[in-house]
């Protein structure tokens, strides 16, 4: 611990490699070894696998590739801990990860340590191209964070006891907000992606000019009680707001409300509490936010739309509380080109059947989503803190 506290002081890439592997540790603090291993569905992961495969990408993109002499901690775990780089060889199942009651996670624990003080130590001898992997496995594990929080909500979600993974921080009731109004959005030529030289992922790039036609944009989030209107007045029964692929989704799974709510309650991370009719609606499907957007005569924002409001700062609750389905695909950007080697297959291979998500949510680290951040989920994803905020045509 000395050498990293040494290092973090002379190095800021040092300080935010120690400060984003103590708040995943953290995070853990509160789970036994059992809540570490169950797998609640094939989408999730165990806290256990996030503990160790954000450990196992510096261990293999830095240690192993830049650090001569490293010796890997347990080399049968490069299997078990690989997510889905084919360029790194097999892997175990991700459905089957739920399986792997060993190890257990005071020794995941202990192998996390010993990649810190490895890595620590070699940070200072770090070329450039290292150094700038360092940095990507540090947003990597962000966003790891982020998931693990969402998994475990999931899991603890289908215990019939309701256990909390935190104590409620006393009653939390949302400011009954003003009525919806609408704001003009910019218009014509826009620039749009990341252009300037501090981190972001390659998905963000290049930054290109787009076209906006004449648009409103909602000054707020839609809300748990504009939701209750949706449902009392038939949304989930009635095919017309539906896209085919989302009316065939509810009918299969028999949808009727977003994911956690529970009558008048709701569960989340702080176990069934009443429902705030205020605040946010959240965990919701992007088939069910372009329903909403249908029932309400309205649209949901292109990712386009959304990021040049916020360049214009006129519209509010964009980040913080809950991330925000978009009408767009996740496609990759006018000359986007992917990183070369092993994390080339970081964003680029989901360009297929996904839909972007803009801002952050609560669950999100701060300072780790930027005006730029292109989230992205199937269609039918919803046990991610998703919301939506409205959009149309002028």
């Amino acid at each position: 611990m000395a050498t990293q506290t040494k290092a973090s002081a002379a190095d800021p890439l040092a300080s935010l490699f120690v400060a984003t592997r103590a708040r995943t540790t953290v995070l853990a603090e509160p789970l036994s070894d059992a809540d570490a291993t169950v797998q609640s569905m094939p989408d999730a992961s165990p806290a256990k696998w996030h503990l160790a495969h954000t450990t196992w990408f510096f261990e293999t993109f830095v240690l192993r590739d830049h650090v001569p002499g490293y010796r890997p901690f347990d080399r049968a775990w490069h299997y078990l801990f690989n997510s889905y780089y084919e360029g790194e060889g097999d892997r175990h199942s991700r459905p089957q990860r739920g399986t792997l009651t060993r190890p257990a996670l005071d020794e995941i624990m202990a192998y996390r340590r010993t990649v810190d003080a490895a890595l620590s130590a070699a940070l200072p001898m770090l070329d450039a191209g290292a150094r700038a992997l360092v940095e990507l496995g540090c947003h990597h594990e962000a966003q790891h964070q982020e998931l693990l929080l969402t998994d475990i909500l999931h899991l603890f979600s289908l215990n019939p006891l309701a256990p909390a993974y935190r104590a409620r921080a006393g009653l939390r009731v949302a400011a009954v907000p003003e009525p919806l109004a609408w704001i003009e959005g910019p218009t014509g030529l826009c620039d749009i992606g990341h252009g300037a030289d501090d981190f972001t992922f390659d998905c963000e790039t290049p930054r290109h000019r787009v076209h906006l036609a004449p648009h409103a944009l909602a000054d707020r989030l839609v809300t748990n009680s504009e939701w209750q209107v949706f449902i009392a007045d038939g949304g989930y029964r009635a095919a017309e707001h539906w896209l085919s692929d989302g009316w065939a989704w509810v009918r299969q799974e028999a949808i009727e409300a977003p994911l956690y709510w529970r009558g008048d309650m709701v569960f989340g991370l702080e176990g069934l509490q009443p429902r705030d009719p205020a605040a946010p609606v959240t965990h919701i499907s992007y088939y069910e936010a372009d329903a909403f957007a249908r029932w309400s005569d309205a649209r949901l924002p292109t990712e386009h739309e959304w990021e040049a409001a916020v360049n214009d700062a006129r519209v509010g609750q964009m980040f913080g509380r809950v991330w925000q389905w978009t009408a767009s695909a996740f496609l990759p950007y006018p000359g986007y080109r992917r990183a070369l080697g092993a994390v080339s297959e970081y964003n680029g291979k989901f360009m297929s059947g996904q839909m972007v998500l803009r801002g952050s949510s609560h669950a999100t680290p701060e300072g780790t989503s930027r005006t730029t951040t292109r989230n992205f989920f199937p269609p039918t994803a919803r046990w991610q803190f998703s919301g939506l905020r409205l959009a149309r045509d002028l």
